[in-house]
């Protein structure tokens, strides 16, 4: 397939729907220098995004949180939204919503003069880990750490705070893997790079306090299908030596959807039925 920046189509862009390949920004972009950039990943499915709302809310949100404020409401962002699906004639595709800091008065940190934009995008995209979905993933385990909340605002979903996950992921790419499971910066188990975790151990599930880490969409929805099953989810501080008593695991993300997890490092997971019942489960909900 053609890279990203060579395929037919149409992105939406600050109000209109321009060619994919001339959707492009000045090379002294704000967002470009200093990150000044929040984003949403979505997927839409039989032509509906799910939980479309609240992705445009969190965008919102995210923007907020980064002294950004968006020139877009939510039902203009749904629009937007809906139009480049649209205008691309697709029913299944992920979705990219995002918004930055551009080009203008200011190109030292301080922003405040330079314009916010906004940009929509939507393609096919199959697995986010391919076969692993089915067969289990493999993890590296990441050497960086999430950081305290009190030096990012990791409620946003914000462009900088996944540098480290880029780095991290492809250290693990490197060795094989598929992702990487990263700890935060007191030593609990956190996240991937781009997923939240779940483990499973007798009739439980336990994930990470998402005190240090995004609180996925997924991972909210997953959750509450969890205990609408009867499940008991757990949510607690994990240590490294905790997983060694995990049966198994997996991964929830809008890109991820529920993945099993087969390995950790050293540390093996059984691909249960837990685990396959959830992910059917979700596979239902977001074609329902």
């Amino acid at each position: 397939m053609a890279g990203y920046d060579d395929r037919d189509g149409f992105i939406w862009m600050d109000g209109e729907l321009v060619d994919w390949r001339s959707a492009k920004v000045h090379v002294l972009t704000h967002a470009l220098h200093y990150a000044s950039s929040v984003f949403e990943g979505e997927r839409c499915y039989n032509g509906k995004i799910f939980k479309s709302v609240e992705h445009s809310e969190r965008l919102r949100k995210s923007g907020e949180l980064l002294d950004m404020p968006l020139p877009y409401s939510v039902a203009e962002i749904e629009a937007a939204k809906e139009a480049t699906i649209k205008a691309n004639n697709l029913t299944d595709c992920y979705v990219r919503a995002l918004a930055w800091r551009g080009a203008g008065e200011d190109m030292g940190v301080a922003s405040q003069r330079n314009p916010i934009r906004m940009a929509v995008a939507c393609w096919a995209w199959g697995n986010y880990y391919g076969d692993a979905k089915f067969k289990g993933a493999k993890l590296d385990i990441s050497k960086w750490k999430r950081p305290s909340p009190e030096t990012i605002p990791h409620a946003a979903k914000a462009a900088g705070l996944y540098m480290i996950c880029t780095m991290s992921k492809h250290a693990a790419e490197a060795k094989g893997c598929s992702d990487a499971m990263m700890f935060d910066y007191r030593g609990y188990v956190a996240e991937a790079t781009g997923a939240n975790i779940f483990f499973v151990k007798g009739n439980e599930v336990h994930t990470p306090i998402p005190d240090a880490i995004l609180n996925g969409i997924t991972r909210q929805t997953v959750i509450q299908m969890l205990k609408d099953k009867g499940i008991t989810v757990v949510e607690k501080r994990i240590e490294a030596g905790d997983l060694e008593g995990y049966e198994q695991c997996f991964l929830t993300g809008t890109a991820a959807e529920v993945t099993p997890v087969g390995q950790i490092g050293d540390y093996s997971f059984e691909v249960g039925e837990l685990t396959k019942s959830i992910a059917t489960d979700y596979e239902k909900l977001v074609r329902a």
